[in-house]
């Protein structure tokens, strides 16, 4: 028999702003309103595989307790299938609140490291930012450096195959009038953490552009 373990919690880790913060974004208004009746959980077709069920992250978020949610494998597993929110008594938006905090994790860099979910969601976001389109051959290579660069020596022989009959390309292709682009991403919410990383790669892109 397995012993039991037990993480205590104490009032100094808490973060007294964090549950404020999520009901101030669309979607999270309803944290709060939490009765802990477990239905997300009992729905959530991946909550076997994560370190906290939807019950307890949701009830770890509106205590307050900001680094265990960020830092968690759950909002990464969350399928969105929106099985929690149509059984919540409370009509708690919970795959909203997921996405909220995915979104908070990346911008603080607090996400699990070399898990592959969140470094592909944020490379994602640079590409999308700096070139207005995906290079699916430079974002894989970037993912698998990041995340298990193991793998990614062995997949080397298959990415020389489909290099060779043109299925790949390391030439990234941009879009037209990608400044616009970056307004409306620049509007969103994390706006400045966005621009931290995106912004100077962009720049030099739009200086490389008017030189020609």
């Amino acid at each position: 028999m397995m012993p039991l373990q037990q993480t205590i919690k104490y009032e100094a880790d808490r973060d007294p702003h964090f549950a404020d913060w999520i009901q101030s974004v669309a979607g999270g208004e309803n944290l709060r309103q939490c009765i802990q009746c477990g239905l997300c959980s009992a729905t959530c077709p991946l909550s076997l595989y994560m370190d906290y069920t939807p019950r307890r992250l949701i009830n770890l978020a509106r205590e307050g307790f900001k680094k265990e949610v960020l830092s968690s494998f759950t909002i990464w597993l969350c399928a969105s299938c929106y099985a929690c929110r149509a059984e919540c008594p409370k009509q708690i938006k919970v795959t909203d609140i997921m996405y909220t905090l995915k979104r908070r994790a990346i911008q603080e860099n607090a996400f699990p490291k070399r898990f592959p979910i969140p470094v592909l969601a944020r490379e994602f976001g640079k590409m999308v930012f700096t070139f207005g389109r995906v290079n699916e051959t430079l974002l894989v290579i970037d993912l698998f450096l990041r995340t298990n660069w193991l793998r990614f020596l062995s997949m080397t022989g298959l990415g020389l195959n489909l290099m060779r009959t043109g299925r790949m390309s390391f030439l990234p292709e941009s879009i037209k009038r990608r400044e616009e682009l970056r307004k409306i991403l620049g509007s969103l919410e994390g706006k400045d953490e966005f621009l931290t990383w995106a912004g100077p790669v962009a720049k030099l892109l739009d200086e490389k552009e008017m030189l020609k």
